[in-house]
């Protein structure tokens, strides 16, 4: 039987791991973010329990290792769009995880399935929602606007009072 989504949590937990993420992302260390993720896939494993304080930890680690095949696209959009989570038999048919991620998966499974599900119902976001990359796109977009703004009227230039340069 199908329940609903925490549709709060799941935000939350996309919202969290993309921040992670993208602190991660530099493309002067391009394999930063594997290396990290490989690293916290290593101590969930040595202890789960981490993921009661720390969920957005397994969204971070699936980020970029779960696939969604394009007949299980539609599913995922429907479920998320109607807040229902699908039910575990629902769930492993229309998630493909890497095989070096499966003893993750099945001790995340023992800890919580509901929190994989959610995790997973996040990886999707981050990976397909193209509302959310927009807004994600704005919201940066803005801030550093702000930022920018800020900072050039305080902008202050040696050049411009040193003409002998």
């Amino acid at each position: 039987m199908s329940s609903q989504f925490d549709t709060a949590f799941i935000n939350q937990l996309q919202s969290d791991a993309w921040e992670n993420i993208q602190s991660y992302q530099d493309p002067d260390t391009p394999d930063a973010l594997s290396q990290y993720t490989s690293k916290m896939k290593q101590v969930l494993l040595a202890d789960v329990s981490i993921l009661v304080s720390l969920p957005e930890y397994l969204t971070v680690a699936l980020f970029g290792n779960v696939r969604f095949p394009d007949a299980s696209q539609k599913k995922w959009k429907n479920w998320l769009a109607n807040e229902t989570s699908p039910t575990w038999d629902e769930f492993k048919v229309n998630v493909a995880f890497n095989n070096d991620d499966i003893p993750l998966v099945k001790a995340v499974k023992e800890h919580s399935e509901k929190l994989l599900i959610q995790s997973t119902a996040a990886v999707y976001l981050l990976m397909f929602d193209d509302k959310l990359s927009t807004e994600k796109n704005e919201a940066t977009d803005a801030d550093f606007n702000e930022k920018y703004d800020e900072q050039s009227e305080d902008y202050s230039d040696h050049y411009d009072q040193d003409e002998n340069y």
